[in-house]
Parts: structure tokens; C-alpha cells; sequence
């Protein structure tokens, strides 16, 4: 059943990677692997997101193709189904690290080179 679920979540990832856009080249610095206690956000410059969130008991996660930025703010989705964003620091270094603010909570660039499907987890 683990073979199936796994097929099914590939098939998934490579369907949602066909509707993705490249990042804008005035956002190439939002590509990488972002992590913060209890939240990871993975960006590549495919245009492709994967993130992860745990509060207490809750975990959230959000995989799939960047649908467009406002400003610095992006939303993530198909269709009518999407999520937003907000980043009101984006990226930036700050003594040699690369940090940027998404929904209230700094982030550091842990990693950059990632690339399509890909997945992160907190």
C-alpha cells in the first residue's frame, strides 16, 4: 500500500511541476531551502514550493507551483485552490547569512542548488 500512496504523491509532484513558471529573475534570491524552529520552506527556481509548519499539534503543509507574486507576498496553488504568503522581509544577508520573513517568522537560507520535486518536512 506504501508503493501506491508513493506512486500517487510522484505523480502528483511531476502534475503540479508541469504548471509551474520559473521564478522572475527579480526573484532568483527566494530560491533555496529556508528553515526556522518547527517551519521549512523549500523554493526553486523552477517556481516549485514546498513547505512545512508545526504548531503544537497542528502540522501544515503546502506543495505545489507558485501561481504569482504581489510584491514580495507570493501564492502557491492550482486553479481556484491556492495559498498565500506573506513576506514582509524578503530575502537579504545579514552578516554573511541569507534570511527572509514569510507569515511572522524569520527563516535562513540553509541551502541553495535544490530543485524540482523535492520535498521538506520541519
Amino acid at each position: 500500500m506504501k508503493k501506491v500512496h508513493a506512486a500517487v504523491a510522484a505523480l502528483a509532484v511531476l502534475m503540479l511541476s508541469a504548471c509551474a513558471k520559473p521564478l522572475p529573475s527579480d526573484k532568483l534570491a527566494y530560491a533555496g531551502e529556508w528553515r526556522a524552529s518547527g517551519m521549512a520552506l523549500l523554493i526553486t527556481p523552477e517556481g516549485n514550493v514546498s513547505y512545512a509548519r508545526k504548531e503544537g499539534t497542528t502540522s501544515t503543509t503546502v506543495n505545489g507551483p507558485i501561481k504569482e507574486f504581489e510584491g514580495n507576498d507570493f501564492s502557491v496553488g492550482v486553479g481556484f485552490i491556492s495559498t498565500k504568503f506573506v513576506v514582509p522581509e524578503p530575502p537579504h544577508e545579514v552578516a554573511g547569512e541569507w534570511k527572509m520573513t514569510v507569515d511572522g517568522v524569520e527563516l535562513t537560507r540553509v541551502r541553495t542548488g535544490v530543485s524540482d520535486g523535492e520535498e521538506v518536512e520541519t
